[in-house]
This record gives structure tokens, C-alpha cells and sequence, in this order.
């Protein structure tokens, strides 16, 4: 009989468990809101009272797209390195992964100057948004938060009886800090802050806001979703997560997907104050649904730096580009200082998806403030060129 044994090196090379095999992104909460949207037919993914909106995209496989820049990705991702160690933990998959995971909690403690009590694991940024609106908003109460921005840990709160309390952003697209102050009221369980923010990709003056987040954060807790801040000119110097080593009722949220080009791979952390780690575990353990490949891709990514350098130039990059075609063709753009930028759009926001899905381009629309809205995401070059020629075409 022949022998077919194969080494480990050639079975995950051909094998279902390459990396290509095991990050399947899972079905989030954007992703089951468009399926049904999509079988009700409906312009909208969802009805607030604040006239914010998402359009429906049609009904087009991901397969079919080209350039798929809607969900605001790195498109350089994974880190070679740390695809690398994803691929030789599968082997360890029998176990729990709880060594490692502390051996995590420990780096970014020292990364961050906090103790390792002072953070929670989770598979992405997203999860723990909607896990911390599930705790402070048990019994109702209000977030107060810029209008527009992102809606999960809103969505979440709303539903379990919470109230939005929005606040529109400055003429310069910065969060109205002394507005916001002004909304907090004897029912306010938490201000959501996304900075930079999305869907606008502007960013709120780091002074300002760490002022802002020391004082509110004495009568109120502060949420700040740092998602996108690693990609902004600053970087990690524009962080509030000094206030929480301060010991300011302030919680900041990062994630693995943007820079560290893992959005598949659902891995990102929160920071605050012991007590408030506390009370989330309390109820939901978020180190528990993080995969051991995931956790020693993580590690090994946040060693490096040169992949991530090499993300930020690139991104900015196609960000220029992209701005330069939008200043070019007269289209009113917000500056952005993440891998996506918004940008009106004088046409039905659904009908303009229908068209840009139909050259299989992918990408975002909304309505806020009385105008509809496209965002894209920075993808390659060669996807940014693919999107502006379809540009080209629908607004000839």
C-alpha cells in the first residue's frame, strides 16, 4: 500500500485548515439585518427616529463582487507572521486556549500601562459593544452619542428598552463635546464615543475630548470605540486610554480588524475600570468565544510593527487618491483619517447601490441629515480604480 502520510507543513498547505479555509467571517448583525431586508424587499436595514438609515443592498453573492469595499477592511491582511502562527495553533485546537489568552491580557496590560484585571477579551470590538449595552441597559435608561455614528451598542441598548439620544456632529464633522455635556440627564446610563468616528471617518480634537472624558466621566460612564484610531495621523497618542490608568470611569475599546488586517479572525479587547470589567463578566465570559489560532495571531502581530506601518501608508494612499477623484468630480466628501471616507451622493441611495453593485463594486449608503450618502472603504489601488470607473459611469 502506498504511504500517504503527509507533513503537517503539506495538509495545511492543501488542506481545509489554511487560513483561507478557517477565516470564515461569521454572520454579524449588519450581515442578517441585509438577508432580511433583502426577503422583505425593504429600502431601509433599519427605522430609527433620528432620521439615520442604512439602504438595502441588493441581493448579489459576495462572489460576485470585485472589489468588496463596504465593511471597512484591510485588504493586506492577515500579517504573514501571524497567518503563520494561526496555522500551527490549529494543531493545539483541542484545548482551551486560556494560557495563551492570558499570556495576551498581559502584553497589552504592558502595552498599555493598565493591569491585566483592568481588561476583557472578545471576539471583536462589535461584541464588546453589544455586550456592554446588554449590561448598562437592562433596565432602560438613555446613551447619549453623535449623530451619525456607529449603531451597534445603540441598536443593542434600544432593544432592551434603552433610548439614543443623538447629538449632530460640528460643522467640522467633530463630536459637539459641550452638547453632548448638555444631554446627560438623571436617566443617562453611558456616552458612546467613536473616534475616529464612523461612518464619517473624522476624528475629534484629542485634547478636547480627553478634557471632556475626565470631567463628563465623573457623573456618567464614558464608552470610547477606538476602532479606526491606529490608522489616524496620531495614532495611539490621540488615545483616552490614559484616563482609565487615571482611574476614570472611562472604558476604550480596540479591536484586531483594521490595522492588524484580522476582521475574520474576531479578536479585540476592552479597557476600563476593574469594577466595570467586572460587572460584564458577570454575565458574559468574551474571552470564551476567541479561538486559539486567533488569540496566537493576535500575539504574534502585536510584535511587529512593519506590517502595520506598511497598512497605514498604503491606506493613506488610496485615501488620496480617493480624495483627489472626489475633489475632482466635485463631490462633497468629509475628510477622513481611517481606511474609509463618506461622501454625498445626488441620486436614491438605493438605486445607486442597485447600479454600483451592478458593475461588482460593493459598498455602503446612507441618509442622515436630509442627504443620502456613500461610504467606501480603502481598499488595493487597483480596487480604488475599479470604484472610481464605476463612478465614472453612474454619475457620467
Amino acid at each position: 500500500m502506498k504511504n500517504t502520510k503527509i507533513s503537517r507543513r503539506d495538509w495545511l498547505k492543501k488542506g481545509s485548515l489554511s487560513l483561507a479555509g478557517m477565516a470564515l467571517v461569521p454572520s454579524d448583525v449588519w450581515a442578517e439585518s441585509v438577508k432580511m431586508a433583502q426577503a422583505n424587499n425593504s429600502t431601509f436595514l433599519y427605522s430609527t427616529d433620528n432620521n439615520f438609515n442604512e439602504f438595502t443592498p441588493p441581493d448579489l453573492f459576495e462572489s460576485e463582487l470585485k472589489a468588496i469595499l463596504r465593511a471597512n477592511e484591510n485588504p493586506y491582511g492577515p500579517p504573514p507572521l501571524a497567518a503563520k502562527a494561526f496555522q500551527e495553533e490549529v494543531f493545539s485546537g483541542n484545548r482551551y486556549a486560556w494560557s495563551t489568552l492570558n499570556n495576551l491580557i498581559e502584553m497589552i496590560a504592558k502595552k498599555e500601562n493598565v493591569k491585566p484585571e483592568q481588561i476583557l477579551m472578545a471576539p471583536g470590538s462589535s461584541d464588546i459593544l453589544e455586550k456592554v449595552a446588554m449590561v448598562f441597559f437592562q433596565h432602560g435608561g438613555n446613551v447619549v452619542s453623535a449623530d451619525p455614528s456607529y449603531m451597534s451598542l445603540i441598536n443593542v441598548s434600544e432593544s432592551f428598552g434603552g433610548q439614543w439620544k443623538s447629538v449632530e456632529l460640528l460643522e467640522d464633522y467633530q463630536h459637539d463635546l459641550e452638547e453632548m455635556n448638555s444631554a446627560i440627564d438623571a436617566n443617562t446610563k453611558l456616552i458612546y464615543i467613536c473616534n475616529p468616528n464612523n461612518p464619517t471617518g473624522s476624528i475629534t480634537d484629542a485634547k478636547k475630548l480627553k478634557n471632556f472624558c475626565s470631567k463628563v466621566s465623573e457623573k456618567v460612564p464614558v464608552f470610547v470605540d477606538e476602532a479606526y484610531i491606529e490608522l489616524s495621523d496620531n495614532g495611539l497618542k490621540d488615545s483616552m486610554v490614559s484616563l482609565v490608568s487615571e482611574g476614570k470611569d472611562v472604558m476604550v475599546a480596540r479591536t484586531f480588524s483594521k490595522i492588524h488586517g484580522m476582521a475574520g479572525l474576531r479578536i479585540g479587547y476592552l479597557i476600563g475600570k476593574e469594577e466595570t470589567i467586572d460587572r460584564i463578566n458577570q454575565i458574559t465570559r468574551g474571552g470564551m468565544g476567541i479561538t486559539g489560532p486567533s488569540i496566537m495571531a493576535a500575539t504574534t502581530s502585536l510584535k511587529g510593527s512593519e506590517f502595520l506601518e506598511m497598512t497605514k501608508t498604503k491606506i493613506a494612499e488610496a485615501r488620496s487618491y480617493t480624495k483627489a477623484y472626489l475633489e475632482r468630480k466635485g463631490f462633497n466628501y468629509m475628510p477622513s483619517q481611517t481606511n474609509f471616507m463618506i461622501f454625498e451622493i445626488d441620486m436614491d441611495g438605493k438605486e445607486f447601490l442597485e447600479k454600483i453593485y451592478s458593475k461588482q463594486v460593493g459598498v455602503r449608503a446612507f441618509t442622515f441629515w436630509g442627504k443620502n450618502w456613500c461610504r467606501v472603504s480603502m481598499g488595493t489601488m487597483d480596487e480604488m480604480k475599479l470604484f472610481t470607473n464605476a463612478m465614472d459611469e453612474i454619475f457620467a
